[in-house]
């Protein structure tokens, strides 16, 4: 059965990875499943036919045969759990891994959002400068404890897995702030997944969309 995605028609990021549909598109490649992706605006992800799919009106979906998901976690689970590659054998290790696809969207990216809401979004609100400083600090608390489990090991725990795959899709989120960088540790744990061959290919095919000229 084929996979369709769904990825913005045009992103917000200019094709920069920040999409979470480069999230979908990376754990495809690193299982070695093809897929197609049909691009939706911005308009359309709030018409019926994308809510039936996704009832907040957003990207990216997954649909298989009869299967139809939403959320980048779930989505990101499923492929893990259905293909060798993302996710351990060993009962405990493979337990392990999906508590950091976990931790990744619940207690690393939401200060990390909050920081990408209060500088867009909020920008010209009387109380974001004194708010800011307030998030940084959150962030740097958790990433700090980041680090230190980091310690000297390439990943999370053992060899690369879908922890790994979304908790440096969140940590990108950083990179227009330059946080990252203040943890040299956490910095070169995201270049060290950013070199992977199949990220490579998701980030290249998200930017082709959006950059007229690689297409």
């Amino acid at each position: 059965m084929t996979i369709t995605i769904t990825a913005f028609e045009k992103s917000p990021d200019g094709g920069k990875g920040l999409a979470r549909d480069t999230r979908v598109r990376w754990a495809l490649e690193e299982v070695g499943e093809a897929y197609e992706v049909r691009l939706v605006s911005f308009s359309a992800m709030k018409e019926p036919a994308h809510l039936a799919i996704h009832p907040f009106g957003q990207i990216p979906t997954y649909e298989e045969g009869d299967l139809a998901l939403f959320e980048t976690g779930a989505i990101v689970f499923h492929i893990a759990n259905r293909h060798a590659g993302l996710l351990p054998d060993n009962t405990n290790a493979r337990a392990r891994a999906i508590t950091w696809m976990f931790a990744a969207v619940n207690t690393i990216e939401p200060p990390i959002l909050e920081l990408v809401t209060a500088r867009i979004l909020e920008g010209d609100k009387p109380w974001t400068q004194e708010r800011l400083p307030l998030i940084r600090d959150r962030i740097r608390n958790r990433l700090e404890q980041l680090s230190v489990h980091l310690g000297g090991d390439d990943w999370l725990d053992g060899p690369f897995s879908a922890g790994d795959l979304m908790m440096v899709s969140v940590l990108l989120r950083l990179r227009p702030s330059g946080m990252l960088e203040e943890f040299p540790k956490l910095a070169a744990y995201v270049a060290r997944a950013e070199a992977r061959p199949a990220y490579q290919r998701a980030f290249a095919a998200q930017l082709a969309i959006n950059d007229p000229a690689r297409q």
